[in-house]
């Protein structure tokens, strides 16, 4: 058999033969799933044709296609492999002792997440402590920005974003680790500033997305961004020193603390456009955390939820799903106008989020290009 083809003296009886072994494999994974993890990789790569050999070879680390990689204790690398929603495959990288060096030696002994420059690329590290030793993540991060039309966000839902670019108010972006809040979030930021200009302001630890630099408007305006972390690890030192640059987009990467989550409440409800990210599950998760998160900072509860109330503009949750991954949103939107009935704003204020009816009704009406409210 040669690498690219079969020669002309291949066997017939090979096809039925590599078709054998795939069912043995599949056999033993059904008898009892005794196999390791590494074992069962080995034996699929056994059966692979010969097109899934030659995809496979060893490359670089930046020029391999994945998201995340993932370094064991025993200095194995892990990545997406591209069959499931979450399957795993060894990694074969050319390079891939002097990455593992490069991410070891970034480590400062004290913060478990920080950012790495490989060879030109940006990586956010997250180390953890394993059973048998250290462990990390490696994200890859994107070289420039996508623009926000080629995400995959519905139609209706990008345009309600959009629409947002002038308003002041809370936009938060929820989802599990790794469905693409920050890339989401990255990009809508991009999108304001190329179209209406103006100061945006992050915090972030560590620094993901390259969104530092000048934005050039269509209507001749600039935009400009400055990336920042947090002071000495204190997220609402961050908020505060924001306010005091008199920023139009504030952006806190993560809420981290109680009291980010009411220093981001505050800024949200005092003429900013103010973004962020946090980890749940839905949309109502998503609010009830943040709510509750600024309630353990000493505020009530009900002052909690009050100030989301007048706070939110929208909350989006995400999700990537199937392979090859595609984009799964859901949204909520509150009314730009704080001083206009608002029946989502209504419900935030009595702590209680049944919001299923008013998620669909929206989506129904973005989905026909209906406006949401009636006054913008």
């Amino acid at each position: 058999m040669g690498l690219f083809g079969k020669e002309k003296n291949d066997k017939p009886e090979d096809k039925t033969q590599s078709e054998k072994k795939t069912a043995d494999i599949r056999g033993q994974i059904i008898r009892g799933n005794t196999m390791s993890s590494a074992s069962l990789l080995h034996s699929e790569a056994k059966v692979a044709t010969k097109q899934a050999y030659i995809d496979d070879l060893p490359k670089m680390v930046n020029d391999t296609n994945f998201s995340d990689l993932y370094i064991t204790p025993d200095k194995k690398a892990y990545i997406w492999s591209g069959k499931s929603n979450s399957g795993l495959k060894i990694g074969k990288f050319i390079d891939i002792q002097e990455f593992i060096t490069a991410v070891e030696e970034k480590y400062d002994g004290q913060m478990s997440s920080y950012s790495l420059r490989y060879k030109g690329r940006n990586y956010r590290i997250e180390r953890t402590i394993a059973l048998e030793g250290e462990q990390f993540c490696a994200r890859k991060m994107p070289m420039e920005i996508p623009d926000l039309e080629k995400l995959g966000i519905p139609m209706g839902i990008y345009r309600q974003l959009i629409n947002l670019a002038p308003k002041s108010g809370l936009i938060l972006f929820a989802g599990a680790t790794g469905t693409g809040k920050s890339t989401s979030i990255s990009a809508l930021i991009k999108k304001y500033l190329q179209t209406e200009g103006g100061y945006a302001f992050t915090i972030e630890d560590p620094i993901e997305m390259p969104l530092d630099g000048v934005y050039q408007t269509e209507k001749g305006d600039l935009g400009l961004c400055k990336q920042t972390t947090p002071p000495n690890g204190v997220w609402e030192e961050g908020i505060k020193s924001a306010l005091r640059s008199k920023p139009r987009y504030i952006y806190l990467g993560e809420i981290r603390s109680a009291e980010a989550a009411v220093e981001l409440l505050r800024a949200a409800t005092s003429g900013h456009l103010v973004l962020s990210t946090i980890h749940a599950n839905n949309v109502s998760d998503a609010i009830n955390a943040v709510a509750k998160y600024s309630a353990s900072s000493g505020i009530s509860e009900d002052m909690a939820y009050e100030l989301m109330a007048n706070g939110l503009l929208a909350c989006i949750h995400q999700n990537l799903i199937g392979s090859p991954r595609k984009l799964q949103v859901e949204a909520l939107f509150a009314n730009p106008d704080i001083n206009s009935g608002c029946q989502v704003r209504a419900m935030l204020r009595t702590g209680k989020l049944n919001l299923a009816t008013i998620m669909e009704s929206q989506k129904t009406k973005l989905e026909r290009g209906l406006p949401l409210f009636d006054v913008y």
